[in-house]
This record gives C-alpha cells, structure tokens and sequence, in this order.
C-alpha cells in the first residue's frame, strides 16, 4: 500500500521571512502608538482646552493597541511552540518578560476604564480614579519598555516603507495591518465622541484633577 507524502517543511528563508516580518510589523505599530501616545501625553498638560483631543486620541489607540497585543503574542507563541525561527531569535531580556503581564494588564486597565467613563455620568468615581491611577503605574511600565526597544525601534519600523527592500515578501499585507488599524481607529473615535461630551462639558467647567 502507498504511503503518503510526508509533509514539506517550510523552507529557511520563508521562515526567517517570518520572524523578521513579525518584528517589522509589531515595530510599525508600536511606533505609530508611540507618536499617538507622545500626543496624549501632551494633552494632559492642557486638559481643560484639548480634553475633546484626549479623548479622539485615546479611542484611536484602542484598535492599534490590540494589534500589536495580537503581533507581540503571535510571536511568544510560536516561541514557547518551539517554532524553529522563533526559537532561534530568542526570547526577549527577563525583565522585559516578567515586565509584559502588568504591562498588558495596565494597558487593559488604562483604556478599559477610558472608555467606560463614556458610558457613565461625568464627575468624580471609582472609575475615574481607576483611570487615574492606572495611568501613573502604566507610565512607569511603560517607560522601560520603550527605553528598552528605543533604538532598535525607527529602523524596525519604517523598514517596510523604504523603497529600496530586501524583505519584499508579506510587505504590502504589513503595510496595510498599519494603515487599517489606523483607519479604524479614527472612524472609531469619530462615531464615539458625541458620547463624551457630557465629559466634555465637564471637564472644561469644572475639571477633572479632583
């Protein structure tokens, strides 16, 4: 009786093509992120004026922040897995790796209770607070992990978009992972921000550090 063809492994370099278009990918994001961040960040400062801003802003993070949730733990898997490449590439540094949970955790944190306070009557609560202090203690986190990853990041990032490229293969679908979640972030931001104008009114009469 004939036996079945065994099943052909993928070849080195679609494997390493892999890895290195993993890395591209999650680096455009957290850099695309990291620009809309360093903007929130900014609106802080002027919250009574540019509260409206904060708000677009952080509803636009929440669709590429997912992504790039999905792109970091896509490559973990396939780590822990055992997949040849990624196993090659190695883990991060420790610290970066028992950093990750409360990142994730905080993150959730910081833009869950973002977008809840939309659905609550504008003032001081527990969720406010929440919103608050999450914000402190993901902004500690967040430091050392964008210290961590600051220059290896620029040239990651703006890999695909050179027109001169070495990695052609899976560069439009990358590309275009960047672009959608940006999209949809603003379409997104666009249809909830009537529900934030109590929050609005709010904060540019009142405000909101008490």
């Amino acid at each position: 009786m004939p036996t079945s063809a065994p099943t052909p492994q993928a070849p080195a370099h679609a494997v390493r093509d892999g890895v290195r278009g993993n890395e591209r990918l999650t680096a455009a994001l957290a850099l695309v992120l990291l620009l809309l961040l360093a903007a929130e960040g900014a609106t802080v400062a002027f919250l009574r004026v540019l509260f409206p801003l904060h708000v677009f802003i952080g509803l636009v993070l929440l669709p590429l922040t997912g992504l790039k949730l999905t792109s970091v733990g896509y490559r973990a898997v396939r780590y822990y897995l055992g997949a040849p490449g990624y196993r090659r590439r190695g883990p991060p540094a420790i610290l970066l790796r028992l950093l990750a949970p409360a990142l994730v955790a905080l993150t959730a944190a910081l833009l869950g209770s973002g977008v809840g306070l939309l659905a609550v009557p504008p003032g001081p609560s527990l969720l406010l607070f929440l919103h608050k202090a999450s914000f402190v203690l993901w902004f500690m986190a967040m430091s050392v992990h964008v210290l961590a990853y600051l220059w290896h990041l620029p040239g990651l990032a703006l890999a695909d978009w050179r027109r001169v490229d070495a990695l052609p293969r899976g560069r439009v679908g990358r590309q275009g992972v960047v672009l959608g979640g940006l999209v949809v972030g603003v379409v997104l931001a666009a249809a909830l921000m009537p529900a934030a104008s109590g929050w609005i009114h709010w904060v540019g009469t009142v405000g909101i550090a008490g």
